[in-house]
């Protein structure tokens, strides 16, 4: 269940790691560095940005969704194949094209198979993107934690 001390308000933010914790991702059991360990910020902005830009692309060639400007008939197009994408690939794989470029990995908040479940429901809430916004003080996003996952590095 999610408290809202662990995850702070919309004024206050995210709260600050207890005295207790040393890193983030510690009270989940990661490791401070490398494999396994909770990923940083600045991987996880730039796997958004290449599975953004590849939805695009996608939409763009079978979904009548123009990239430069004008009149655009399926507007929701490059969200859908976002959301296909996440959905599929870490409801199986594990991760998305750009969680595979940048060394990402989503599995399950105990450490096993993320699964297709978990994947929906992390999907459905990214999609939203308020819930992704929105960190707790392992620095994980809204929809990982109500989803019961974890952005790791592989």
């Amino acid at each position: 269940m999610v408290d809202r001390r662990d995850i702070g308000s919309w004024l206050g933010g995210p709260q600050l790691a207890s005295p207790d914790d040393d890193y983030a991702g510690q009270r989940l059991g990661l490791p401070s560095e490398g494999r396994g360990s909770l990923a940083r910020m600045g991987r996880r902005i730039a796997a958004l940005f290449i599975d953004w830009g590849l939805s695009m692309l996608i939409a763009a060639a079978f979904l009548d969704y123009q990239l430069a400007g004008g009149h655009q008939s399926n507007s929701f197009g490059p969200l859908l194949v976002f959301f296909v994408e996440n959905l599929l690939l870490v409801g199986t794989l594990g991760y998305t094209v750009g969680h595979r470029i940048m060394g990402l990995r989503v599995v399950a908040a105990d450490g096993g198979y993320a699964g297709p479940v978990r994947a929906l429901i992390r999907t459905l809430l990214l999609c939203v993107v308020i819930p992704a916004a929105v960190w707790d003080r392992d620095n994980r996003g809204l929809h990982d934690r109500l989803a019961g996952t974890v952005l790791v590095r592989s």
